[in-house]
């Protein structure tokens, strides 16, 4: 077993760049999204032979707006990206709160940086965009177009079957979202998402083309720059936002729903239903709903936690989506999705190939719980908005942001814990991860 003083000495440690293809462990990603090329490009600083496989056929700019909290901010600085992903983002200095009524409940202060890293808000697209160009200037191969059937593993490699073509690796990382097909070689049968009883009505305009900054009743999201305000109601959220200095407008709200997700839960909006969510409310929100040309409704997908992540033999690990989706009150999905993609880089690398199982089970056990924690939290945000009293104040409704979560640094935590969790694996062997107690989680910073 490699330790982390062997690792330093070596000139490869935390915060070091490895020399290319120096840790002799070859990693085949499956999923081009955020979580999959977060470890890929972290695989490749921890000098892993890396190959991408992604079903789309070419780069689009699709969604709206997306959060990575300090957690991960820490990891983009470190990777140099502060400067391109800074004048694309959100730059809010607080969230006001209202009741449906329009009444303010809280207006609480939004710091960033935070716990001594930036955070970044900002549209999807634009940010998966340049990660993406990112690992292609480190030299990472990502091949587009490719239809992965088929997911194996033996005693000694991993792999898949992709446009016919058979490609083992040592390692194999499962990042295609909640529909991965790796997770049917993890569990050993088929399962699927069922609905989380929400759903979202999502929109991303251009306030001017839409007459945001002309109506009385909606200019004031544009006219000071970054604006973020929310709305809540009895089993309701609604958070808006504009981001450019107030020429872009997001537009997000939760509302229960229980249909059926069998088949697909993204849908074309009907702006009708969507108003009738807030007739009656603060008319400020009918009018900032109104104005996005078209709406998109997402049906909220819900799992149970997973028994594992990992495959019998090890060598197969799902990540974000696939193996953990998270509510949007969380804010965190995707900051936990890259948090698993550096914590696999960083423990295959200290492990060395000899160990990839070893390596794998030891990721599992010091990634599970955390997560667990982290998708409680959004559970518990949730709860306190759609339950809050209409005279709610303060604290009570305000958006926890706890130094657990967002102080977190998983480099560096992966150098500490590895040595630690491998060796109780060794010790006593591999046992199925626990889920934490739900009082385990939280709110206070």
């Amino acid at each position: 077993m490699t330790s982390q003083a062997s690792a330093s000495q070596s000139g490869v440690g935390f915060g070091q760049i490895a020399p290319p293809n120096s840790s002799g462990v070859s990693i085949l990603i499956v999923g081009a999204g955020f979580a999959g090329l977060s470890c890929a490009i972290e695989s490749k600083r921890k000098g892993h032979k890396v190959l991408v496989l992604e079903k789309f056929e070419e780069l689009k700019v699709l969604g709206d707006i997306i959060s990575f909290g300090s957690n991960v901010g820490r990891i983009f600085e470190r990777w140099g990206l502060h400067d391109k992903f800074w004048p694309v983002c959100t730059h809010v200095d607080k969230l006001t709160l209202h009741n449906s009524q329009g009444d303010i409940l809280v207006e609480q202060k939004m710091e960033n940086p935070l716990y001594g890293a930036y955070s970044y808000n900002g549209h999807r697209g634009d940010l998966h965009s340049m990660l993406f160009d990112y690992a292609q200037s480190l030299g990472i191969e990502i091949r587009l177009g490719q239809d992965v059937s088929e997911y194996w593993e033996t005693d000694s490699e991993a792999g898949v079957i992709s446009n016919g073509e058979r490609i083992s690796a040592d390692a194999v990382v499962g990042a295609d979202g909640v529909r991965s097909r790796a997770r049917k070689l993890v569990l050993g049968y088929e399962d699927k998402p069922k609905s989380s009883g929400y759903a979202i009505y999502r929109a991303w305009f251009d306030c001017e083309e839409q007459g945001v900054d002309k109506d009385p009743l909606t200019k004031f999201m544009c006219e000071n720059g970054d604006t973020f305000h929310g709305w809540i109601g009895p089993d309701v959220h609604f958070l808006v936002n504009t981001s450019g200095g107030g020429r872009k407008m997001s537009s997000v709200i939760t509302h229960k729903d229980e249909a059926d997700i069998e088949e697909s839960w993204s849908f074309p909006g009907k702006m009708e239903d969507c108003l009738k969510i807030v007739a009656g409310w603060d008319p400020r929100c009918a009018a900032l709903l109104s104005k996005a040309p078209s709406l998109v409704d997402w049906k909220l997908v819900y799992r149970d936690p997973l028994p594992t992540w990992i495959s019998k033999g090890a060598r197969l690990a799902l990540i974000g989506d696939a193996a953990h989706p998270f509510l949007p009150t969380s804010i965190q999905g995707a900051s936990q999705a890259v948090e698993d993609g550096i914590t696999l880089a960083v423990v295959l690398q200290l492990a060395g190939k000899q160990n990839v199982p070893l390596a794998v089970r030891a990721w599992e056990k010091i990634r599970y719980q955390r997560v667990r924690m982290a998708q409680v939290l959004g559970e518990t945000n949730r709860d306190m908005w759609h339950k809050a009293k209409p005279d709610a104040k303060g604290e009570s409704v305000s958006l926890p942001r706890p130094e657990w979560l967002l102080g977190h640094d998983a480099e560096k935590h992966a150098y500490e814990a590895y040595e630690g969790a491998a060796k109780d694996i060794l010790e006593t062997g591999y046992k199925l991860p626990t889920l934490p107690p739900v009082p385990a989680v939280s709110v206070a910073a």
